[in-house]
């Protein structure tokens, strides 16, 4: 399978892209910057911008889906659009190139999955410096959501740089979850693997150790 990813060059992306090509994938990744790009040895690189359609559709020629693993930096009183913009020119993108599956991390906090963080999460962090992140993160989802996409939206816990232990726990029954955390490595993992995987279809599963 040929897969473009966005959000290549972040602690995320950049394990996504080792294992989607460890995995047998082609890999397609879109960055600002090739110079940027050091370790995304054996992917093709396109340089663009994920908010501009010309090159997301230059980026996706020949690809068989998508994962997007973008991010953007706290912004405790500024508004964020960036993620809900790029995704909504992303998702117009593939439905004309008829590219059908999307896989989109968001995080723990973003829908329904709001309430389930812990105390300290919950109550601090979220609303006092990722409110308006999480605020555009919704409508990221809900772009997706709207769209024909055969689409699957993972929602990890606090992410580390920990070894990878290799399972991880995916829900949508949030019932007594509070909190958690998960390795990089573990979510890149459960990304690719849903490429070529029904089980979470149209779903938005946490995951978490």
């Amino acid at each position: 399978m040929k897969i473009l990813v966005l959000g290549a060059t972040g602690g995320t992306g950049r394990l996504i892209v080792r294992d989607a090509l460890a995995k047998g994938h082609e890999v397609v990744a879109l960055v600002r910057s090739k110079a940027r790009a050091a370790g995304l040895a054996g992917a093709e690189l396109v340089e663009g911008d994920a908010l501009d359609e010309a090159a997301l559709t230059r980026a996706m020629a020949g690809c068989d889906a998508v994962v997007s693993s973008l991010g953007t930096a706290m912004s405790p009183f500024r508004e964020v659009t960036t993620l809900s913009t790029a995704t909504r020119a992303l998702v117009g993108v593939m439905e004309r190139q008829g590219v059908r599956r999307l896989v989109c991390i968001t995080g723990m906090g973003a829908g329904d999955s709001r309430g389930h963080g812990g105390f300290l999460y919950d109550r601090l962090i979220l609303p006092l410096l990722l409110r308006k992140v999480y605020q555009d993160k919704d409508r990221q989802e809900d772009a997706i959501r709207a769209s024909a996409l055969d689409w699957i939206i993972v929602r990890p816990t606090v992410l580390n740089d920990e070894p990878a232990r290799g399972r991880v726990r995916a829900l949508t029954d949030l019932s007594g979850v509070h909190g958690g955390k998960i390795a990089r490595a573990d979510v890149a993992d459960f990304v690719v693997q849903q490429l070529t995987a029904d089980t979470w279809l149209r779903q938005t599963p946490l995951i978490t150790w």
